[in-house]
């Protein structure tokens, strides 16, 4: 699950894109972009320009990478604590230009909202969408 410069420059575009649904950028939303960045090996510099230079966004070819990347939006849409409804949309428009099952979307949802902490285990989310193939 080895992402290409290209892709990690995506991931982070298309987080960047989602965290403005609102029309604004909360700190702790630019924190937990920031730390995708460090965990994808993008460096500041680099990270600071996607804000500047809105680009194309690739499509994720790898499944298990489409769940991630939503994953991570799940988790940047509940990180200010406030959900707005053009985040609850976009989340699944995003979700379904993926590729996602929207059924597994909307039980992976619920779950992390659910969750005290917002978080889910990563088998839990791969068997809430792998369910939907069977």
């Amino acid at each position: 699950m080895k992402e290409t410069t290209q892709e990690k420059i995506s991931l982070l575009r298309e987080m960047i894109s989602f965290a403005l649904v609102d029309g604004e950028l909360h700190d702790r939303e630019y924190d937990f972009i920031e730390i995708v960045a460090y965990e994808l090996g993008v460096d500041k510099p680099t990270l600071h320009k996607l804000y500047e230079n809105k680009g194309e966004v690739t499509v994720i070819k790898d499944e298990l990478n489409r769940i991630c990347q939503f994953y991570r939006l799940a988790l940047l849409m509940r990180c200010d604590d406030v959900l707005h409804e053009r985040e609850r949309v976009k989340i699944n428009e995003i979700g379904i230009n993926m590729g996602l099952d929207p059924y597994a979307m909307k039980r992976a949802l619920r779950l992390i909202e659910d969750s005290s902490n917002h978080m889910v285990e990563g088998e839990t989310l791969i068997k809430l969408f792998s369910e939907q193939l069977n």
